[in-house]
């Protein structure tokens, strides 16, 4: 475990040295969802309506702006190489990587996310649905990125690829997101989206490590 958080610790500190790489998402998050009640007008309903969608397309995409940076510059510079001939467990170093991923890249839009969803005329418990249903997806996101980043790392237009590969992936996370949200301001039930969204959460926090150090040990080749 000192592995993985020293990992994390050091993917942190690459980041701030890069700051306007990490908030290149963060504005892309703000513009993106800024943009549509602007276009739409003033209509409660409508933006009501429209507004898990939204959110949860632009923290989405806003995400997939920082999957190319999680494992090219590590490859580069010979380090993702000696990363995986280290005595550590590779699968753990990879792990780090993507827990800072998330951190830098997943978590600030959980914490935007309630501040954004006030122009969409959304009240306070449909925002913390919103809130705790991007909390257990950007994880989820991260995760199932790190497969295409690894899969595309050193591929000639491998940005353009990895989007192909990934974003059908991230289609149950949307559903199920943004249908907590929905559901929520239609008066039903949301355990079940919540449900889903864990059960997919686990299996990919077990998975996805597994299949992310499989590819990129391939890539290194």
């Amino acid at each position: 475990m000192n592995a993985l958080f020293a990992t994390t610790r050091r993917d942190l500190l690459l980041a701030l040295r890069r700051k306007s790489e990490v908030l290149t998402a963060l504005f892309f998050f703000v513009i993106v969802t800024s943009l549509f009640p602007l276009g739409i007008g003033p209509e409660p309903a409508l933006l009501k309506k429209i507004a898990p969608g939204i959110l949860w397309v632009a923290a989405l995409l806003a995400t997939l702006l920082g999957l190319p940076r999680m494992f090219a510059a590590d490859h580069q510079d010979g380090t993702l190489e000696q990363m995986a001939l280290s005595p550590a467990p590779f699968g753990l170093l990879v792990s780090g990587k993507i827990l800072a991923h998330w951190l830098v890249c997943g978590l600030p839009l959980v914490l935007l996310a309630p501040v954004l969803g006030i122009q969409f005329d959304l009240d306070a418990g449909a925002l913390w649905v919103l809130t705790l249903a991007l909390l257990l997806g950007t994880p989820l996101l991260s995760l199932i990125g790190a497969i295409g980043a690894a899969l595309t790392l050193g591929v000639r237009g491998g940005g353009v690829l990895m989007a192909l590969l990934v974003l059908p992936l991230y289609v149950p996370a949307l559903i199920f997101g943004a249908g907590a949200v929905e559901a929520y301001i239609a008066g039903l039930d949301i355990g079940g989206h919540f449900s889903l969204l864990a059960a997919m959460l686990a299996v990919a926090v077990f998975f996805a490590p597994w299949a992310t150090t499989a590819a990129l040990k391939i890539a290194l080749e």
